[in-house]
Protein backbone atom coordinates (compact mmCIF):
# COMPACT_ATOMS: atom_id res chain seq x y z
CA UNK A 1 0.00 0.00 0.00
CA UNK A 2 1.73 3.07 -0.99
CA UNK A 3 1.70 6.58 1.14
CA UNK A 4 -0.66 8.36 -1.41
CA UNK A 5 -3.06 6.07 -0.40
CA UNK A 6 -2.92 6.38 3.25
CA UNK A 7 -2.79 10.00 2.92
CA UNK A 8 -4.92 11.66 0.30
CA UNK A 9 -4.38 15.49 1.42
CA UNK A 10 -0.84 17.00 2.71
CA UNK A 11 -1.40 19.81 4.59
CA UNK A 12 1.67 22.46 4.50
CA UNK A 13 2.00 25.15 7.15
CA UNK A 14 4.34 28.01 6.24
CA UNK A 15 7.11 29.12 8.55
CA UNK A 16 9.65 31.73 8.77
CA UNK A 17 13.20 30.35 8.54
CA UNK A 18 15.91 32.23 10.60
CA UNK A 19 19.37 32.75 7.90
CA UNK A 20 22.25 33.54 9.15
CA UNK A 21 23.43 37.98 8.83
CA UNK A 22 26.55 36.61 7.48
CA UNK A 23 27.10 34.00 4.98
CA UNK A 24 28.42 30.85 5.81
CA UNK A 25 31.60 29.69 3.95
CA UNK A 26 31.53 33.08 1.25
CA UNK A 27 35.76 32.12 1.05
CA UNK A 28 34.78 28.99 -0.28
CA UNK A 29 32.23 29.68 -2.44
CA UNK A 30 34.24 32.50 -3.77
CA UNK A 31 37.02 30.48 -4.73
CA UNK A 32 35.02 27.28 -6.06
CA UNK A 33 33.85 29.87 -9.28
CA UNK A 34 37.20 28.97 -10.22
CA UNK A 35 37.17 25.06 -10.43
CA UNK A 36 35.79 25.49 -14.05
CA UNK A 37 38.56 27.64 -15.18
CA UNK A 38 41.11 25.27 -12.71
CA UNK A 39 40.15 22.29 -14.98
CA UNK A 40 40.56 24.09 -18.51
CA UNK A 41 43.65 25.54 -17.41
CA UNK A 42 45.05 21.97 -16.35
CA UNK A 43 43.88 20.41 -20.18
CA UNK A 44 45.49 23.58 -21.71
CA UNK A 45 48.52 22.15 -19.25
CA UNK A 46 47.92 18.64 -20.92
CA UNK A 47 47.64 20.03 -24.79
CA UNK A 48 50.29 22.22 -24.41
CA UNK A 49 53.06 19.82 -22.98
CA UNK A 50 52.09 16.98 -25.39
CA UNK A 51 52.62 19.83 -28.33
CA UNK A 52 56.03 20.78 -26.33
CA UNK A 53 56.72 16.43 -26.58
CA UNK A 54 56.63 16.07 -23.00
CA UNK A 55 54.30 14.05 -20.91
CA UNK A 56 52.88 16.11 -18.52
CA UNK A 57 54.62 15.46 -14.93
CA UNK A 58 51.95 13.92 -13.09
CA UNK A 59 51.13 11.06 -15.53
CA UNK A 60 55.16 10.27 -16.24
CA UNK A 61 58.61 11.07 -17.24
CA UNK A 62 58.76 10.06 -20.68
CA UNK A 63 59.96 12.23 -23.71
CA UNK A 64 58.63 11.36 -27.20
CA UNK A 65 58.92 13.17 -30.23
CA UNK A 66 56.03 15.89 -30.91
CA UNK A 67 53.84 15.43 -34.06
CA UNK A 68 54.31 18.32 -36.33
CA UNK A 69 50.73 20.43 -36.83
CA UNK A 70 49.96 23.37 -38.66
CA UNK A 71 49.27 25.48 -35.11
CA UNK A 72 51.52 27.52 -34.18
CA UNK A 73 52.23 28.99 -30.37
CA UNK A 74 53.59 32.35 -29.94
CA UNK A 75 56.54 30.91 -29.04
CA UNK A 76 57.84 27.52 -27.46
CA UNK A 77 59.76 29.67 -24.28
CA UNK A 78 55.72 31.01 -23.71
CA UNK A 79 54.93 27.09 -23.45
CA UNK A 80 58.01 25.95 -21.53
CA UNK A 81 57.80 28.67 -18.90
CA UNK A 82 53.64 28.12 -18.86
CA UNK A 83 54.40 24.07 -18.58
CA UNK A 84 57.28 24.51 -15.80
CA UNK A 85 54.92 27.36 -13.74
CA UNK A 86 51.81 24.99 -13.79
CA UNK A 87 54.14 22.04 -12.37
CA UNK A 88 55.82 23.87 -10.03
CA UNK A 89 52.03 24.33 -8.55
CA UNK A 90 51.12 20.63 -8.86
CA UNK A 91 54.03 19.74 -6.77
CA UNK A 92 52.59 21.81 -3.94
CA UNK A 93 49.51 19.74 -3.70
CA UNK A 94 49.48 16.32 -1.41
CA UNK A 95 49.63 12.69 -3.49
CA UNK A 96 46.20 11.76 -3.02
CA UNK A 97 45.11 15.22 -4.70
CA UNK A 98 47.78 14.66 -7.40
CA UNK A 99 46.26 11.59 -8.15
CA UNK A 100 43.06 12.53 -9.13
CA UNK A 101 44.34 15.74 -11.21
CA UNK A 102 46.13 13.14 -12.92
CA UNK A 103 43.19 10.79 -13.77
CA UNK A 104 39.92 13.44 -13.46
CA UNK A 105 41.33 16.59 -15.54
CA UNK A 106 44.34 15.51 -17.14
CA UNK A 107 43.02 11.40 -18.05
CA UNK A 108 39.79 12.50 -18.34
CA UNK A 109 38.18 9.62 -16.56
CA UNK A 110 34.96 10.31 -14.52
CA UNK A 111 34.76 10.53 -10.73
CA UNK A 112 33.19 7.07 -10.50
CA UNK A 113 35.69 5.60 -12.36
CA UNK A 114 38.45 7.14 -10.26
CA UNK A 115 37.25 5.91 -7.04
CA UNK A 116 36.93 2.50 -8.58
CA UNK A 117 40.12 2.75 -9.89
CA UNK A 118 41.75 4.07 -6.38
CA UNK A 119 39.86 2.02 -3.87
CA UNK A 120 38.13 4.99 -2.63
CA UNK A 121 34.22 6.02 -2.07
CA UNK A 122 32.82 8.38 -4.62
CA UNK A 123 32.00 10.73 -1.45
CA UNK A 124 35.47 10.88 -0.59
CA UNK A 125 36.81 11.40 -4.18
CA UNK A 126 34.27 14.21 -4.76
CA UNK A 127 34.93 15.91 -2.02
CA UNK A 128 38.79 15.72 -2.33
CA UNK A 129 39.01 16.43 -6.05
CA UNK A 130 36.90 19.56 -5.20
CA UNK A 131 39.42 20.51 -2.04
CA UNK A 132 42.65 19.66 -4.63
CA UNK A 133 41.07 22.07 -7.72
CA UNK A 134 40.31 25.37 -4.75
CA UNK A 135 43.90 24.75 -3.35
CA UNK A 136 45.29 25.24 -6.96
CA UNK A 137 42.73 28.02 -7.77
CA UNK A 138 44.45 29.79 -4.65
CA UNK A 139 47.86 28.95 -6.19
CA UNK A 140 46.92 30.00 -9.43
CA UNK A 141 45.67 32.97 -8.29
CA UNK A 142 48.42 33.71 -6.22
CA UNK A 143 50.69 33.35 -9.22
CA UNK A 144 48.49 35.32 -12.06
CA UNK A 145 48.68 32.31 -14.17
CA UNK A 146 44.94 32.39 -13.50
CA UNK A 147 43.19 35.73 -14.38
CA UNK A 148 40.58 37.47 -11.94
CA UNK A 149 38.13 39.46 -14.11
Amino acid sequence: MSAALMLPFVWAESTSVDTPSVPVGAPTEGIAFYRRRTELLLRRYMFVSLQTGRVPSLIGKCVFRGKASSYRMHSFEDAVIFLFDIEKCLKKIDPFGRELISRIALQEYTQEETAELLGASLRSVTRKYSDTLDDLSRLFLDLEILKID
